[in-house]
């Protein structure tokens, strides 16, 4: 482990990566002709030798806690990276543990650093070949949908936000929408008419945020599994609205 003062150079170097990063269109890698480059430097090797040692575990499931605790000796410098101003340097480091905090399932923490990584235009790792948005977005979706518990409707809608306006292929936007549609329904299910954060349209608006959602994620692609789904809802929709409307005299 880090002694506290290592762990505090290395978070105030990382504040100063973003004035020493290169402001081209494309981030490049701190140079190492700087103290925030070299921190960096050293940091990536320690970074390799991790991948390396998780290369050798066969086990997704065994990898898990190794990742966790991977992941607290980068935590310093992630944090000054995220605390800096300024146009940021392409950092594997960041892009990684972005990996990780998914296959860890803290949401939380990915999407802070996705929101670096998209922000500031971040490559992936070379071994991947999506962009950090549409990495975030099927991942996420994938063990939404394969966990429902998993995974809330509130970071769903956060995902979808930054993700917003990013390319991706339509499969995959359609599972996100499926996620999200699929959620708002249990929301609908659990619906208190007392509670202060109830919808203006009560129990309805529920599931026809979550009916627009599927019938996005069906428009984006029609094997994305959701036909039962907007049927379904179709059906409590018009229940719903048959009985808000008073009998005719």
């Amino acid at each position: 482990m880090f002694s506290p003062a290592l762990r505090h150079r290395q978070r105030v170097l990382a504040q100063q990566s973003a004035q020493s990063a290169d402001t081209a269109a494309t981030p490049e890698p701190l140079p190492p002709t700087t103290a925030a480059g070299q921190e960096y430097a050293a940091l990536r090797v320690l970074l390799h030798d991790n991948l390396r040692t998780l290369s050798d575990i066969a086990s997704h499931e065994a990898r898990i806690p190794v990742k966790i605790e991977m992941a607290r000796a980068f935590a310093p410098w992630i944090d000054g990276v995220l605390a800096a101003e300024g146009q940021a340097a392409q950092d594997e480091i960041v892009v990684t543990n972005l990996v990780w905090a998914i296959d860890y399932r803290d949401f939380e923490y990915a999407l802070r650093l996705a929101t670096h990584a998209i922000r500031n235009g971040l490559a992936m790792p070379e071994r991947f070949t999506r962009t950090p948005a549409c990495y975030l977005v099927e991942e996420v979706s994938t063990i939404a949908n394969a966990e429902f518990e998993a995974v809330n409707l509130d970071t769903l809608v956060a995902v979808q936000q930054l993700a917003e306006g990013h390319d991706m292929p339509d499969p995959v936007r359609a599972k996100l929408h499926k996620a999200i549609g699929r959620r708002f329904e249990e929301r609908a299910e659990k619906f208190d008419p007392a509670a202060d954060n109830a919808p203006a349209g009560g129990k309805a608006a529920f599931v026809a945020e979550a009916q627009e959602h599927l019938q996005r994620a069906f428009q984006l692609d029609r094997n994305v599994g959701v036909k039962k789904d907007i049927e379904r809802l179709e059906r409590k929709l018009k229940a719903l609205t048959a009985e808000a409307t008073p009998p005719q005299e």
